[in-house]
């Protein structure tokens, strides 16, 4: 007898390869996936491990692993690299296109809205969206501690780390704690060895691999040089949005104390500003590093509208493409290395400390002003943790919410 499944698996082996393919899988997902990455990082196992069996378990599991092991958000690393797995290089672009598209639009447009009709935007609808800012990155703050700092020597390195950057409000400060950490780690840090796995499909030599990783390190340190050569707001964004996208570890809401120490200090965007179109990121499909396209498509300053929104959304995913594509073929060997596991966990202990510290300087000194903003926070936090409310019904709620507040 044949068996039922053996059609379904044969016509998953035969399916298109083309990257329109890939890219129309990934635009549903984008218009779909809500929840943050861990959510997103749901969506893609059932799509492409269970459902399409593009990847075995396995590797699928050392796929994830590699992308919390780079800065930036892992998520969209990770299609990425799907991505590139299924149909080269023009896969890992449709890829990125379709997944990240809808919410860029999205907060392009709600970018536009505000600089071009913010005054007939009651107020009380932007405080509500910064309330809910404070209650997603609590959320945040209280998952990924319980992740990631479990031991007593973990929690130590995250409060010097949220104390340190609070007093040192800088993009330098953060890197110095990164960098401190992950020293730290390499010496009090011992992971297990590793167990047996399935390789990835890859499809990089180590040569070309090689050569994305020396250009992303010649633009890392090349923009900052070309912007003080040369000054330009043009050169100025891609090199800070650039920079952020190459220095955030543990996920797309570490990119928030890194862009808010960068952007509004140099008068390109106001703190209100910023911290309602965070709230909004919240409440739209797709990756949170699209909050990019929102900062600059609201820019005081050319460009602005959709072309400094493309530029910046370019400008924070291009690390991305660069690292995946370098660190891919020499993964299997690095995943051994026990001294790199070792600095990674002191990094990610340091980086809920620096989410930790954005939890209360912008986001909850910009927003729970009165006794009223804190009760609107806490019944928000209490929906999204325990009533399991998705984030965008929360986010749209704290905005309605505040406008009533007003009244």
């Amino acid at each position: 007898m044949t068996d039922p499944n053996s059609h379904s698996v044969e016509n998953i082996s035969i399916e298109n390869k083309s990257a329109w393919s890939v890219f129309v899988i990934f635009l549903r997902l984008g218009l779909t996936s809500f929840g943050g990455p861990v959510a997103h990082l749901g969506y893609f196992h059932d799509e492409f491990v269970i459902r399409r069996k593009w990847l075995t378990e396995n590797s699928y599991a050392d796929l994830v692993a590699l992308c919390q092991f780079l800065p930036g958000p892992a998520s969209s690393q990770v299609g990425i690299a799907i991505g590139l797995t299924r149909a080269g290089y023009t896969g890992a672009l449709a890829a990125w296109i379709g997944f990240t598209l809808p919410s860029a639009i999205a907060l392009i447009l709600f970018a536009i809205g505000i600089t071009s009709y913010g005054d007939i935007i009651p107020m009380g609808v932007l405080h509500g969206l910064k309330v809910a800012a404070v209650a997603v990155v609590a959320q945040a703050v209280w998952g990924m501690g319980r992740n990631l700092c479990t031991d007593v020597t973990r929690v130590t390195i995250m409060a010097i780390a949220a104390c340190f950057v609070l007093s040192v409000p800088s993009a330098l400060g953060q890197v110095s704690v990164i960098t401190i950490a992950a020293l730290i780690g390499l010496v009090l840090f011992k992971p297990e060895k590793t167990v047996a796995h399935d390789p990835l499909p890859i499809t990089i030599r180590r040569r070309v691999g090689l050569f994305w990783l020396i250009l992303f390190f010649a633009l890392l340190i090349g923009l900052p040089l070309l912007s003080a050569l040369y000054p330009s707001h043009t050169l100025a964004i891609i090199d800070t949005f650039f920079r952020a996208g190459s220095l955030v570890f543990g996920g797309g809401h570490v990119v928030l104390p890194l862009l808010q120490a960068e952007v509004i200090p140099a008068g390109w965007i106001s703190n209100d500003t910023f911290l309602a179109g965070y709230g909004a990121a919240q409440a739209v499909p797709g990756p949170l590093f699209t909050f990019a396209a929102f900062l600059g498509g609201s820019m005081n300053q050319v460009p602005s509208g959709w072309l400094g929104g493309m530029i910046c959304l370019v400008a924070i995913f291009a690390p991305s493409f660069l690292l995946v594509l370098g660190v891919l073929p020499f993964w299997e060997s690095l995943r051994q290395n026990l001294r790199t596991r070792a600095a990674l966990s002191g990094v990610n202990a340091a980086v809920v400390g620096l989410l930790l510290a954005a939890l209360y300087q912008p986001v909850w000194t910009s927003a729970i002003i009165e006794a009223k903003d804190f009760g609107l926070a806490l019944i928000a936090l209490v929906a999204l943790m325990f009533w399991k409310f998705p984030a965008w019904l929360v986010v749209i709620s704290c905005g309605v919410a505040g406008w009533l507040l007003t009244l």
